[in-house]
């Protein structure tokens, strides 16, 4: 599969970052792109913040994901404590990451 210039994959690393995955996001929207994210190792955090919920509305249950492991690794319940926003497919691998290189023309990391 080539690359679509058409979609942004975004890759979440850091839980301090959730203004620019927001922002950034939002941006991409606007210009007619699709943000394709992935939350992993310590952003995982993120998704206990009040802004994740409406993120990953906006993004779409095929295009958001977190990585299951580092939620496990970091307390949660990967299980019976799916955050608000995603359903048990979005509890994903790090093969999910491995599509987003594939699929989408730009990729950032945060």
């Amino acid at each position: 599969m080539a690359a679509d210039p058409n979609k942004l994959a975004i890759f979440v690393t850091s839980p301090q970052n959730m203004r620019h995955v927001v922002g950034i996001a939002n941006a991409a929207k606007k210009a007619g792109k699709v943000p394709m994210i992935f939350f992993t190792y310590k952003s995982i955090h993120l998704t206990k913040d009040a802004r994740f919920k409406g993120l990953a509305e906006m993004c779409g249950e095929e295009n958001l994901a977190i990585c299951a492991d580092s939620y496990t690794c970091e307390g949660y319940d990967s299980a019976a404590d799916i955050p608000a926003g995603l359903t048990a497919n979005q509890m994903r691998t790090q093969a999910f990451h491995g599509a987003l290189l594939d699929e989408c023309g730009k990729y950032i990391v945060l």
